[in-house]
């Protein structure tokens, strides 16, 4: 299944074998690590060769969407975007993304999420997507309210890692809101 979503300044594309470089180089960072729950540091080269086949396999079994974010000027991978833990019988799915520290402050991340809410909302017919953030990433949080996401909790000392324990900030969105959100006029700027 070839899985392209095209956007107007990034694409979201099902990874190849050959963005394992640019996958390792972008994520590699320790700023990225810090607040992402399954990302190992030092990230290898090894581990990205790893996980291109694993975002394979969650999209035959249609559990999973992992895509690649691309930047279309030279088609490498500057980030990911994945709907997770995709539950067709509750109709959500989990939503999780990074994007390369030289990218961060572009807007590309909240293109990615409307891109990847759209697939959710209208292709796979979803209900809801969800989204955890690990506090304080307080550029994630801003990231799912620009989206529409509305909070939905804490679950206080919710992870553990790196010998310290992080609150859980949790967000919904459900497709009516996202429906809205999309048809919704934008107000002209001064």
């Amino acid at each position: 299944m070839e899985l392209k979503l095209k956007g107007v300044s990034i694409n979201l594309r099902k990874l190849r074998r050959s963005d394992a470089h640019s996958l390792h180089h972008n994520v590699k960072d320790y700023e990225i690590y810090r607040y992402t729950a399954n990302i190992p540091h030092p990230y290898k080269l090894k581990h990205a060769l790893a996980f291109i086949p694993l975002t394979w396999k969650e999209m035959k079994k249609q559990t999973g969407y992992g895509l690649g974010i691309e930047d279309p000027d030279t088609g490498k991978i500057i980030g990911m975007i994945s709907l997770m833990k995709v539950d067709t019988k509750n109709k959500n799915a989990e939503l999780g993304y990074w994007l390369g520290k030289k990218y961060w402050g572009k807007g590309i991340t909240p293109e990615a999420a409307n891109l990847i809410l759209n697939f959710g909302f209208r292709k796979l017919g979803l209900a809801k997507i969800y989204a955890r953030v690990m506090h304080p990433n307080k550029a994630s949080a801003r990231v799912l309210q620009k989206s529409g996401f509305k909070p939905e909790g804490v679950g206080r000392r919710h992870i553990f890692k790196d010998g310290n324990w992080y609150d859980e900030l949790r967000f919904g969105l459900l497709r009516e809101e996202f429906a809205a959100k999309a048809h919704k006029p934008k107000s002209k700027g001064r």
